[in-house]
């Protein structure tokens, strides 16, 4: 495991990088332990209950972004105990994936130093959650909605504010100390027509069962002492205020600034998406 870093003077997501403010989310019942860590252009809201993120939230400007050499060195964050946080003794000899909340290449620009200081950043397991680690059409949908996104905003500078998380319930299957979320959340924040925009999404990774079997293919996991049962990505686009009710969570402006028609947000209507021509981004 690499060593840790002196995390001390990292300022964070910037929340007025959009010329608006975009905060953080938080959980809007105060009797939720989070802890905010910042880090280079990003943010995590961390709940030591659960060792794993509530909430982050990156800037990104798409026009300085850095190509930077992976380096795949996780770590643990020393602000944190580490007992509180979801290490490697979860992820070792098993299927399952770090996978990042922020992605490695969206905080990634600015100078060279800026560019891999942040990149070496979301190399802390305070940004990773257990994902299924087969690639599928799901999954590349997912880890590309914001190069997507950027490809839109193009005329609008080209900056996102992009807010991830897992949803954490309490249903959730558990697992070498923790419980692993079976569902994630995306909201991207942009200005468009010189307003802010904003559109959301859920990644269910499931497994794709009947409701029995897989409780029951749950239940065997657990009692074998193995990761659940994961099924492929699926992709909604979902209307913003749902992913505010669904993961209990504060996402300031973003519900009222959704661009899902309000007809669709009213029916609170999830869309499936087969690739990005079916996203709904408005002009």
């Amino acid at each position: 495991m690499a060593a840790p870093l002196d995390l001390a003077h990292r300022a964070g997501y910037d929340e007025r990088f959009l010329g608006t403010t975009v905060p953080l989310p938080l959980p809007t019942d105060p009797s939720i332990e989070t802890v905010v860590l910042p880090y280079t252009h990003f943010s995590v809201a961390f709940r030591p209950d659960r060792r794993l993120a509530a909430a982050t939230a990156v800037a990104i400007d798409g026009r300085a972004l850095v190509d930077t050499p992976r380096e795949d060195a996780w770590r643990l964050d020393p602000r944190l105990p580490e007992d509180a946080q979801s290490g490697d003794d979860v992820y070792a000899a098993n299927d399952l994936d770090k996978g990042h909340l922020v992605r490695r290449i969206d905080p990634v620009w600015g100078t060279a130093e800026e560019a891999g200081t942040a990149d070496s950043d979301t190399f802390h397991y305070t940004n990773a959650a257990p994902q299924m680690d087969v690639l599928n059409r799901g999954k590349q949908l997912w880890q590309g909605l914001e190069n997507f996104l950027l490809d839109h905003a193009e005329r609008f500078d080209r900056r996102l504010a992009v807010l991830t998380g897992a949803v954490l319930a309490d249903t959730d299957p558990p697992y070498r100390g923790i419980q692993v979320p079976l569902a994630f959340w995306k909201v991207a924040a942009f200005v468009q027509d010189g307003e802010l925009a904003a559109t959301g999404y859920v990644l269910d990774q499931s497994p794709d069962l009947s409701r029995d079997a897989a409780a029951e293919a749950m239940a065997e996991a657990v009692r074998a002492g193995d990761p659940p049962p994961l099924g492929a990505f699926r992709t909604f686009q979902v209307p913003v205020a749902d992913v505010a009710e669904l993961t209990g969570l504060d996402l300031g402006p973003l519900p009222d600034a959704d661009l899902l028609p309000p007809a669709t947000r009213a029916a609170r209507r999830w869309t499936l998406l087969e690739s990005y021509d079916d996203v709904a981004v408005g002009s």
